[in-house]
């Protein structure tokens, strides 16, 4: 309790801010560090490289080992970004992960936000997964997985979480793809402790790809994750005290907004409409109870259902023709 008092006040004042402008994919005006200003090596040796003067970051994976890096300060709220272009071609097994955490500090009882990006065989689409932890809360994984309308690893593009003390969004470029928000029926499994920022590559042979069938074949490596354009916009917090350490009152937090625009909730429902293929909330081999946070929409558990009648409707899975998503083109981004 006098920890979480400590930081209370720089948390009220982040929250009090973020109230003005719709976040959007363009970040205007949002300071963009360069990696010497906000980020150190977490691990890797040369499998990190940095280029265009701290500007861009790029993380390799070999036999060898992966790398990753994460923020100098730990952060209690705010909006943090990057800018991120995949490796190519047959990537199974390979996770890249920018996410939060504070795994680090409280072993027991950690929070996380993740945006996790699982490497498919060659010909098959990455995959895009969104996970929540609070209060060390591991046994009840919040996931939800998405395909996305475009290649992520023809180019750049941007992922960023806003987190707030009531609520956490995920976007992809200026699509909103996931609002998850407090209640109380929670309890303390809302994250709520400050968090550093990580981004990482690693092999995940053992689950990422078909729940282990399909493993990182370093024939194809270096695979290598590029990252630009990378963003800590919130209050840093002691590491300590957990008192506010940082405020930067010269740049206006008033650009973000906890607010989702009536076109922001309609692309986001078209997103997922069209491009979730899992939520923790309709998988009734794990939950035969929906846990209690969750909203369900009738529309959503019934294209689940009949995406996965096993997972998702308690059905039998028939072994018959199976039909695979062909690719979309760019153009569909307008259609979300």
């Amino acid at each position: 309790m006098v920890m979480k008092l400590l930081y209370l006040g720089s948390s009220l004042f982040l929250v009090l801010a973020l109230v003005s402008v719709v976040v959007s994919g363009s970040e205007k005006g949002l300071p963009i560090l360069s990696f010497d200003e906000g980020y150190t090596q977490l691990f890797g040796d040369d499998n990190l490289v940095v280029h265009r003067d701290g500007q861009a970051v790029h993380l390799s994976l070999n036999e060898r080992t992966g790398s990753g890096f994460v923020s100098q300060d730990l952060y209690l709220h705010g909006y943090f970004s990057a800018s991120i272009k995949l490796p190519a071609d047959y990537t199974a097994g390979v996770v890249v992960a920018f996410y939060m955490s504070n795994g680090d500090i409280f072993a027991k009882n950690h929070d996380e936000i993740d945006f996790e990006f699982l490497g498919n065989i060659r010909g098959k689409d990455w995959r895009i997964q969104t996970n929540i932890y609070g209060n060390g809360s591991t046994s009840v994984g919040r996931e939800e997985r998405y395909n996305l309308w475009f290649d992520p690893a023809d180019d750049f593009h941007q992922y960023s979480i806003l987190w707030t003390d009531s609520q956490i969004i995920f976007y992809v470029d200026d699509i909103v793809i996931r609002e998850f928000k407090r209640t109380a029926s929670m309890g303390g499994d809302f994250p709520s402790k400050p968090m550093s920022l990580y981004a990482t590559i690693w092999d995940g042979s053992d689950w990422a790809t078909n729940g282990g069938k399909y493993r990182v074949n370093y024939k194809y490596a270096p695979y290598v994750a590029k990252f630009s354009d990378l963003i800590l916009h919130g209050c840093a917090v002691d590491p300590i005290e957990y008192s506010s350490k940082r405020c930067d009152s010269t740049q206006s937090l008033e650009q973000l907004s906890t607010s989702i625009t009536p076109s922001q909730r309609s692309k986001m429902d078209s997103f997922r409409r069209k491009h979730m293929t899992y939520s923790y909330c309709y998988d009734q081999t794990r939950y035969k109870v929906p846990p209690p946070e969750c909203v369900i929409n009738p529309q959503e558990a019934e294209r689940l259902k009949k995406f996965d009648p096993v997972t998702f409707g308690g059905g039998r899975r028939h072994h018959g023709k199976r039909h695979h998503r062909s690719r979309a083109s760019r153009s569909e981004a307008s259609s979300i």
